[in-house]
């Protein structure tokens, strides 16, 4: 019983993954109220556990990626045989500014991060990584979507395409992402707000969110997989079975999730704004601020 229970957490946190991780509503948010509903418990050990945790809540998003690769194979893949030379050429290109994308985030991450925690004894999520901070960010960014739209109402957007996107622009919105390191404010909520300010359609901001997902969210995986295994050998800790199926079944399910949750954002944008993704934002950091004083 005690195992089906697990695993039925495991898909809880698939879904909550798959979902959370496209809409512009914060995972990180969403985590918080699960980690204490439904925290794992297939060990006493609680360093493991704590361990775990840490490094399962990253790694379950490389079911999420896999599900951009597949639905946008045609245009990532840039070795196709079917595609015309300048189609290949625009694939690289596109490639090419998402990897520009990518440097803020990762120079905030990889460089700065070290520093402040060589500089103060704790990383950013040491400092950052509380129910308040992850409500304020909430919020903050709820009403932001809200105003962007009703500014941008009578607007038409700059960008109507992912291939007309220049590098400035690409770094801009990179910087951007850079932002979301701050717990609650969600990647692709932080990179479509940002692309919007930048003149992106609704459309085309949350298509290149998904793309730069791809090397921020799997680097991210990479780093965390890595520490996990560095933590497992150093202590000589065995790992329980259940912790790499419920790992499995996590990214599992987060992959069937996600093809369902970008192709409804990708709908979703064409016929709507993004006010109501910031009405439910407000909603859950009130949530957020309400849970962490009462529990």
């Amino acid at each position: 019983m005690s195992t089906f229970i697990e695993l039925l957490k495991a898909i809880v946190y698939g879904i909550v993954e798959g979902i959370t991780e496209w809409l512009p509503v914060s995972s990180t948010g969403h985590l918080i109220l699960l980690e204490d509903l439904l925290s794992f418990r297939f060990t006493s050990d609680a360093v493991f556990m704590d361990e775990f945790y840490e490094m399962f809540q990253v790694v379950i998003q490389l079911g999420a990626i896999l599900a951009v690769v597949v639905l946008f194979w045609g245009k990532l893949w840039p070795f196709s045989r079917r595609a015309a030379v300048n189609e290949r050429k625009a694939i690289w290109r596109l490639w090419g500014r998402v990897l520009v994308a990518s440097i803020p985030a990762a120079f905030v991450g990889l460089v700065l991060d070290k520093i402040l925690e060589a500089q103060t004894g704790k990383d950013m999520d040491g400092w950052l990584y509380n129910s308040v901070v992850v409500a304020i960010a909430l919020i903050v960014y709820g009403v932001a979507f809200i105003l962007i739209e009703k500014f941008r109402k009578n607007t038409a957007p700059r960008i109507e395409r992912v291939e007309d996107i220049t590098l400035p622009t690409a770094l801009c919105i990179g910087a951007f992402q850079a932002l979301s390191l701050i717990p609650g404010t969600s990647r692709s909520g932080s990179t479509i707000l940002g692309s919007m300010m930048l003149g992106l359609s609704r459309a085309t901001a949350a298509e290149f969110s998904f793309f730069m997902a791809i090397p921020a969210m799997a680097g991210a995986s990479a780093i965390k997989a890595l520490g996990f295994v560095k933590y497992v050998l150093e202590s000589g800790t065995t790992v329980p079975v259940m912790a790499y199926v419920t790992l499995a079944v996590g990214c599992l399910v987060s992959f069937v999730v996600s093809l369902a949750a970008i192709r409804f954002l990708t709908d979703f944008v064409k016929r709507h704004t993004f006010s109501a993704f910031g009405v439910y934002r407000i909603a859950l950091g009130v949530l957020v601020l309400v849970w962490a004083f009462v529990r």
